[in-house]
């Protein structure tokens, strides 16, 4: 499939992905944990990578050249989802916390390993499942969108043109 629009289609699901994320915390009053935060870092840097190809409209070389930020945002989010996924699926430790949340992180000016390390290293709070759909976490949804995406880039990238 060549032109824009498997670029745009990327853009947009990330677009819709991050505004529900947005809308489960300020609407929902869902506080985000560490590891929500840096997975909707994944569906940012996959939005961007695709936007800039949609505008440039690349021939074939070009087009694996955006994908390389693409990539790298969708194992990005399949790391911290997936880091996720499994928190949420231990037993339940009252002991073991999250630690400090994102906003406290960001005004103690926690370094980006001491955020990277909090955040892999989380339970507790990252546990915690707030919302589901059909029986899905919003993480588990989180890394089932990135491997979709990531399929969908990579099957718009060895399709011929029509």
């Amino acid at each position: 499939m060549q032109g824009r629009l498997p670029f745009i289609a990327i853009f947009l699901a990330c677009v819709g992905l991050l505004g529900y994320a947005y809308y489960a915390q300020f609407v929902l009053d869902l506080a985000p944990c560490p590891l929500c935060m840096l997975q909707r870092f994944g569906f940012m840097i996959m939005a961007v990578a695709s936007l800039a190809a949609a505008v440039h409209n690349p021939g074939r070389l070009g087009r694996w050249l955006y994908a390389i930020p693409f990539f790298g945002g969708a194992i990005w989010g399949l790391i911290t989802a997936g880091q996720h996924v499994h928190l949420q699926n231990q037993p339940h430790d009252p002991m073991v916390s999250c630690g400090a949340d994102w906003q406290t992180m960001v005004d103690f000016d926690y370094t980006a390993n001491e955020i990277l390390r909090e955040a892999f290293t989380a339970s507790g709070d990252c546990a915690e499942v707030d919302w589901t759909f059909v029986g899905i976490s919003m993480p588990g949804w989180a890394l089932i969108w990135y491997v979709l995406l990531a399929g969908f880039m990579l099957w718009a990238l060895f399709a011929k043109k029509h």
